[in-house]
């Protein structure tokens, strides 16, 4: 027991950094979440739509966001090292780097739309998602520029700026979302398109308040005095750029293994689509618990690095693994005891020309949640140890591990028990589940390996 203790004692603190994270992303998925209820009520060609256009838009934004999270633990160290000056300089390099992603990122997807019409998706399907992705593809600007003020926040273990933003923002895009997707309040009725649009004006208004409270903080000024006196490095440049595109491709290696489930879905047409997305809805949101506390461990073991503690560094690490390891025991409870019931929020039971639809996707859904139960625990320890590796500044390993257990293990099986052998959306999932399986098991390996060796190392200076 008083070993436990050692890891149990941090917990606290792991969910005080954490919290705010997770109210933030908890926040936008809960908006997804409705959108998705929404458009669910205008049918199952309308959903598989949303799905489609944001598969697209997912895997530009796990470019700019994967890419961003190079920022945190720079700045974790560096703080953790009592080094202000180059955490002010770290953001800047930083935040130029995030907007000039975010363009290129937002263009090259604007620019991929007619690309949905070759990909064997149904017709109607296609015809609404290129209405949704024009607009969300926009968004991708002040949502990329939006991280880089949030992973500066971050890393000085601020984490409650970017939770109100985005709070405030995704509001705002519930209310937006309402009137223009049914045209409510004298706005017209838009549907899908009304969503996107919601969607675009919501992530400006969230880069809005967090340059704003961020510019105005006290506690912010001692980093930004030479703000607009900075001189451009070169090598810190570099330096963002050798951890920000491992990271970034970690993001696209897991984002383009989920859209995978999408696009495989869609070749078996609408109703397993739909089924999909809301399996994937789902999980998303328990995942964000994860996501949080794989910030925590990104911040916490930044800061230990800082200091060439590398024995504290391996005991906060474990106990982020072991709380994230709790909590998502308890979601796999959850999604195996209610996996019947949460289909029916997302679908209209009572409209006779939906029904017989409405009843298949509510069947496919409630297996898929079943097997997403199953992964809620791979998925969270993976968050948590992939977090850890960063603040570690450990990436490029990490990326073929994930490369290798998405791409090499999972797709091939999620294709050859889905597509080859007719299993369906159900054998495509079992593929998202082996797969979620080697990447959390191989990672721990690494964090096991690393953390020890730099214990032996400076046992010995």
């Amino acid at each position: 027991m008083a070993m436990l203790s050692n890891y149990t004692r941090e917990f606290k603190y792991n969910f005080k950094l954490a919290y705010p994270v997770i109210i933030g992303m908890l926040g936008h998925t809960f908006v997804q979440f409705i959108d998705n209820i929404m458009v669910g009520q205008l049918g199952t060609a309308e959903l598989a739509a949303v799905s489609l256009g944001n598969s697209f838009v997912f895997v530009a934004m796990s470019l700019g966001i994967g890419f961003s999270t190079a920022i945190t633990p720079l700045i974790a160290e560096a703080d953790g090292s009592g080094k202000t000056d180059r955490v002010g300089k770290i953001f800047i390099h930083g935040l130029i780097l995030c907007v000039f992603l975010s363009l290129i990122l937002s263009f090259s997807t604007l620019f991929s739309e007619p690309l949905l019409a070759e990909m064997g998706q149904p017709k109607d399907v296609v015809v609404l998602a290129q209405q949704y992705l024009f607009w969300v593809s926009l968004s991708l600007i002040p949502v990329i520029a939006f991280q880089g003020f949030r992973q500066f926040c971050d890393g000085l273990s601020y984490t409650q700026p970017a939770m109100y933003a985005t709070l405030i923002g995704n509001l705002i895009n519930v209310c937006l979302n309402y009137f223009l997707i049914f045209g409510y309040g004298g706005f017209p009725k838009m549907g899908v398109e009304g969503a996107a649009i919601g969607t675009l004006i919501s992530r400006v208004i969230m880069f809005v308040l967090i340059v704003l409270y961020v510019s105005s903080s006290q506690k912010f000024r001692v980093y930004l005095n030479n703000f607009f006196r900075f001189k451009i490095s070169l090598k810190l440049f570099r330096r963002i750029i050798s951890l920000g595109f491992p990271s970034a491709l970690q993001m696209f290696f897991e984002v383009i293994f989920f859209t995978s489930a999408v696009w495989m879905s869609g070749l078996l047409g609408k109703n397993p689509q739909a089924s999909n997305q809301i399996a994937l809805n789902l999980s998303s949101m328990t995942y964000m618990i994860a996501f949080g506390l794989g910030v925590a461990a990104m911040i916490r073991v930044g800061n230990q690095k800082g200091k060439n503690d590398f024995i504290e560094l391996r005991r906060i690490g474990f106990s982020c693994f072991f709380l994230v390891l709790i909590l998502d025991l308890i979601f796999c409870l959850f999604f195996l005891t209610t996996h019947d019931l949460l289909p029916w929020l997302y679908l209209d039971g009572n409209n006779p020309l939906i029904f017989s639809d409405v009843i298949k996707v509510v069947e496919l859904s409630s297996k898929l949640i079943i097997i997403s139960a199953f992964f809620q625990v791979f998925d969270g320890i993976q968050a948590v140890v992939l977090g850890s590796l960063r603040g570690f500044q450990d990436v490029n390993v990490p990326t073929m591990i994930i490369f290798f257990s998405y791409g090499i293990i999972g797709f091939p099986i999620s294709y050859f028990l889905g597509i080859e052998l007719l299993y369906g959306v159900v054998g495509i999932w079992m593929g998202l589940l082996i797969g979620l399986a080697a990447s959390s098991i191989l990672l721990m390996i690494r964090f096991n390996y690393l953390s020890k060796k730099f214990i032996l190392i400076f046992s010995k200076n």
